[in-house]
C-alpha cells in the first residue's frame, strides 16, 4: 500500500521526536519503561454513548466505573479534576473501543465526585504501581457525594482532595482555555516545518511554536475556548497519526 508522500512526511518527524525517551547501548535500543500519564477530557458514561455506539462496552452507570482503551484490568489509576484538586484512585475495569479524542470513560458517580464540569470534563490520568499502598485522607466533598461513595469498597476506590497539599489550583473565575500538545523538538526549523505542513494539511492557523529551551522547541495548536471547539482539530490529527496527545489548560 502506497502511503501518501505528505503523511509519510508527518509520520517521519513524528517518529524522530519520539526517539528522546531512548537510549542508544551496544547498537541496541533500550526504552524507558514509564507508567501512564495523560491531560485530556472524560466520555462520562450514560446508555445512550453505548446505545448510539460511541463506546463499544457496556457499564453500569449508577456505579464507580472506569473504562481504558488500553490499560489493562485491574491497573490502578489516579484520576484528577485539575479545577479542584479533588481525585478518585480506583482499577481499570475493562478495555473498550472510544473516540482518541477521550482519554478515559468513567461514569457518572465518578464525575460527581470529581466535581466535573460535563460541558469541558477536563482530567489527568495517572496510571499507579500495584505494590504502592494509599491512605485515604478525610474527603472534602458534599453530602450527597460521601452516600455514593460509602457504597464502594474502600480496597476499590478511594477518594480524596489536595487543599492540604502544595498544589496550584486553577482560578475558577477564570474563563479555561484548552492547547494541544504535538511534540517537542531539538531543532526549532524541525518544529516549524512540521507546522507549516500542518496548517496546510488541516487548514487551521492555530499551530505555534514555543521555545522552551535552546535545545527543546514545542509544537502546540490552541488555545480553545472549549472541548467541542477543540475535538475536530484532534480527530484531523489522529487520522494523520498523531495519537496520546496531551491537552493543557491554562
Amino acid at each position: 500500500m502506497k502511503i501518501p508522500s505528505k503523511t509519510l512526511y508527518l509520520l517521519i518527524f513524528f517518529l524522530i521526536s519520539s526517539c528522546v525517551n531512548t537510549v542508544q547501548k551496544d547498537k541496541s535500543i533500550i526504552y524507558k519503561k514509564e507508567l501512564y500519564r495523560s491531560l485530556g477530557f472524560a466520555l462520562i458514561y450514560s446508555d445512550e454513548s453505548f446505545t448510539n455506539k460511541v463506546i463499544n462496552k457496556k457499564m453500569k452507570s449508577n456505579e464507580f466505573g472506569i473504562i481504558h482503551a488500553f490499560l489493562k484490568r485491574n491497573t490502578l489509576v489516579k484520576i484528577i479534576n485539575p479545577l479542584n484538586s479533588k481525585f478518585v484512585i480506583g482499577k481499570v475495569i475493562n478495555n473498550a473501543i472510544y473516540p482518541e479524542v477521550f482519554n478515559i470513560v468513567i461514569t457518572k458517580p465518578i464525575s460527581k465526585v470529581l466535581n466535573l464540569d460535563y460541558e469541558n470534563p477536563y482530567v489527568e490520568v495517572i496510571q499507579l504501581k500495584k505494590n504502592k499502598k494509599f491512605i485515604a485522607k478525610e474527603a472534602n466533598i458534599f453530602d450527597e457525594e460521601k452516600n455514593v461513595a460509602e457504597k464502594v469498597p474502600v480496597n476499590e476506590i478511594k477518594i480524596d482532595d489536595l487543599s492540604k497539599e502544595k498544589i496550584k489550583t486553577l482560578n475558577k473565575s477564570k474563563k479555561s482555555r484548552y492547547t494541544l500538545l504535538i511534540s517537542d523538538f531539538y531543532y526549532e526549523v524541525s518544529a516549524k516545518k512540521l507546522k507549516k505542513n500542518l496548517i496546510k494539511t488541516t487548514k487551521s492557523k492555530k499551530f505555534f511554536v514555543k521555545k522552551i529551551n535552546d535545545k527543546q522547541y514545542r509544537l502546540l495548536v490552541g488555545p480553545f475556548n472549549n472541548f467541542n471547539a477543540l475535538k475536530g482539530i484532534y480527530i484531523s490529527l489522529n487520522n494523520l497519526g498523531f495519537e496520546d496527545l496531551n491537552i493543557y489548560i491554562d
